[in-house]
């Protein structure tokens, strides 16, 4: 019946992601995703995701976020605000983000540095209105949908 929390993710992405810890306002984040690699386990509901019910991947085969700005909002979190498009729709939206991490060297001496930032979008405010009533007069799919990025950002060693 699928009364539990589905989860997924995008298994082809691209971006950028700067970060400057003296100042966060410096920092920004500009993220491409592919549409079609959605995977949430079950190939019938990925299919159907991909589909003109939900993200139409045809005609709209990439969601994005770009940063327009970044905000301290205490020791080791932030708030990073830009614009989400999902399905040709763009809007504003604000992450919480935890992190980033201290930075962490490896063998090479590149500094690795890792953060999370999570929202809550309504997927009907992105044009994704498809929904089947069930017999009971419940929906199929909720309306409100979590969204987290993970990053790591790399800074390689001086030369």
């Amino acid at each position: 019946m699928m009364i539990s929390t589905v989860r997924g993710q995008f298994q082809k992405m691209t971006g950028t992601a700067q970060f400057d810890p003296a100042e966060p306002a410096k920092s920004s984040i500009d993220v491409t995703i592919d549409a079609a690699s959605v995977d949430t386990r079950q190939e019938m509901r990925d299919k159907d995701l991909r589909s003109a019910n939900f993200f139409e991947v045809e005609k709209y085969p990439t969601l994005t976020f770009k940063s327009k700005r970044v905000v301290a909002a205490g020791p080791g979190k932030l708030k990073l605000i830009g614009d989400l498009t999902i399905h040709g729709t763009t809007k504003e939206v604000t992450f919480d983000v935890d992190g980033p991490t201290a930075p962490i060297k490896d063998q090479r001496g590149t500094q690795h540095v890792g953060a999370s930032a999570t929202t809550s979008i309504n997927r009907k405010d992105f044009g994704l209105v498809w929904n089947r009533a069930l017999e009971t007069g419940g929906v199929m799919v909720g309306d409100d949908v979590n969204l987290t990025i993970d990053v790591e950002m790399t800074k390689p060693a001086p030369k």
